[in-house]
Parts: C-alpha cells; sequence; structure tokens
C-alpha cells in the first residue's frame, strides 16, 4: 500500500512536470503552424510513436470497450490538443495553465452527475469557488481591466472533455493496462489527425518552404511524444493507482510550471490572474479535501 502510495505520487509529479512544459511548446509551435496543424501534428506524433505497442495490444481489448477507447481517444486527446492550440493565439501559457485546473471541478461533477455520487456542502462550495476562478480568468484584460475574452472558453471545454476522459476510464476500462488504453486510443485518433493535416491544412506544401516550419514542427512532435505519448501512459496508469479527483488533482503543479515557463518567456501576469488562479486552486483544494474525507468516513 505504501508502494502504491509512492508510486502515485511519484507519476503525480511527473506529469505535473511534463504537462506543466506543454504549453510553452505549444506556443513555440504556433510561431509556425496554425493552430489546426498544431492539434494534428500532436496526435500523429503520438500515435506513431505508439503504434508498435498497439498493434501488440489490440488482440487484448474486448468488443464491448471498443466504445470507451473511441471515447477516450477523442476526449482525452484528439479534440483538446486542438482546443488548447487555438486557445493559445489569444491566450498567454500561463493563463491557459491556470484555467486547466478546471479538470478536478469537472472530474466531480461528473463522476457525481453521470455516476451517482452524491454532493455534499463542501463540495459544492468549492465548485462555485473554482468556477469564480475561471470567470475571473476569463474577464481578465491586461493591467485591473475586464474584458471578456472568450477564447478561455476553448480551454474550459477542453478540461471537460478530459473530466469526461477521466471518468469513462476509471468506470469502464480499469480492466486494461495503461499502455493498452494510450496506444489503442491513440491508434483510433491518429489516422483522423493525419487526415486533418494532409486534406485541410497545407503543411505538406508549407513544411518545405515556409521559414519556421522546421523549428515549429519540432516542437509540436516533441510534445506529442512526451506530452501526449508517454504522459498519458503514465496518467492512465495513475488514474487506475488511484481514484479520479486524485489524478486530476495534477492541476495544482501544472499551473505553477506553466507561470514559470511564461515569465521565463517573457509573459505578464497581473494581479487579477493570480486572484483567478487562487479561486480556482482553492475550490480544487475545498472539493478533494471534502471528497476524500467522505470517502474515508463510507
Amino acid at each position: 500500500m505504501k508502494e502504491g502510495k509512492w508510486m502515485a505520487w511519484s507519476l503525480l509529479l511527473a506529469l505535473s512536470l511534463i504537462w506543466g512544459s506543454s504549453f510553452i511548446l505549444i506556443k513555440k509551435g504556433l510561431v509556425g503552424l496554425s493552430p489546426g496543424e498544431v492539434g494534428a501534428l500532436r496526435i500523429l506524433a503520438a500515435s506513431l510513436f505508439l503504434f508498435p505497442f498497439a498493434l501488440a495490444q489490440i488482440k487484448k481489448i474486448r468488443l464491448g470497450e471498443w466504445k470507451y477507447l473511441v471515447s477516450v481517444g477523442l476526449l482525452g486527446s484528439l479534440f483538446p490538443s486542438f482546443l488548447f492550440a487555438i486557445a493559445q493565439t489569444r491566450l498567454s501559457s500561463a493563463v491557459t495553465g491556470i484555467l486547466n485546473t478546471l479538470t478536478p471541478l469537472f472530474t466531480l461533477l461528473v463522476a457525481q452527475t453521470a455516476y451517482h455520487h452524491r454532493y455534499g456542502k463542501g463540495v459544492t462550495i468549492g465548485i462555485l469557488t473554482g468556477f469564480a476562478g475561471s470567470v475571473v480568468l476569463i474577464l481578465a484584460g491586461s493591467g485591473a481591466t475586464f474584458q471578456l475574452n472568450a477564447y478561455a472558453f476553448f480551454v474550459v471545454l477542453a478540461t471537460f472533455f478530459y473530466a469526461l476522459n477521466l471518468n469513462i476510464i476509471k468506470n469502464h476500462l480499469q480492466r486494461l493496462s495503461s499502455l493498452s488504453i494510450t496506444s489503442v486510443s491513440l491508434l483510433v485518433a491518429g489516422p483522423l489527425a493525419a487526415v486533418y493535416l494532409v486534406v485541410f491544412t497545407d503543411y505538406s506544401q508549407k513544411i518545405i518552404v515556409t521559414d519556421g516550419m522546421l523549428p515549429a514542427s519540432a516542437y509540436i512532435v516533441l510534445l506529442g511524444v512526451l506530452g501526449t505519448a508517454i504522459a498519458l501512459i503514465l496518467f492512465n496508469r495513475l488514474v487506475q493507482l488511484t481514484d479520479p479527483v486524485f489524478t486530476s488533482s495534477v492541476t495544482y503543479i501544472i499551473p505553477l510550471i506553466a507561470v514559470l515557463w511564461g515569465l521565463l518567456d517573457g509573459e505578464k501576469l497581473y494581479v487579477i490572474h493570480f486572484v483567478g488562479m487562487a479561486a480556482i486552486l482553492v475550490g480544487v483544494f475545498i472539493v478533494n479535501r471534502t471528497s476524500r474525507s467522505k470517502s474515508k468516513d463510507q
């Protein structure tokens, strides 16, 4: 039990470092690529990296599990990759990382509504506090001004997809290994990303003649291999070792890494951003503490 706890915390910290660095890689990729190209290339790179493993894992999949693996491929990988890339055309990598902390709140909402858990007063307070923080960030302009930044909603939608993905894995795919879940779900998402990249963009033509395309592509391939393929194996293993709420707590540390990278890259954060981040983190803390106390009582 103790060994499993250390394993869970080690995976949590490793994922925080990897995913906390993903937002700056997206930012670097967007220097030469469109948001669609960033999202598609990221998933395609991850899918190709794990392709040999997927072929070995397919035989382990039962017929009834395929629908869940398709959902995991779409909700946990493909859709968020596009949404985060679109969002970062108008949001800093630091603010995007902060908004990502909504994942635990949505995770608990899905768990309680779709899987019939009961609400507690503390959970409700935590969720409302977190959403208040997200509203502050959505309305955060430069300095002390408020202005609607609709691009923040792309991140909000991505975190909701992550929450659905977490609950699907925990409730329907516990039998499978993290390698099976990750490689096969990316085997589903990879061809869709490839079709988009080839048919709906001129990526193959631009990469030959356009300055900045090669380094930008290199950043996104690195993101796909490290931040998607390898990280998802670690993430899915963490889901199986613990509960969805603990797993989604990786978002406690992600914004700290994302903010650090953003500041090193010359991004500016104002008081209003820290107010929003603090509210979200307080909300996540309340939700986690309340849900764990409840599980211990039961």
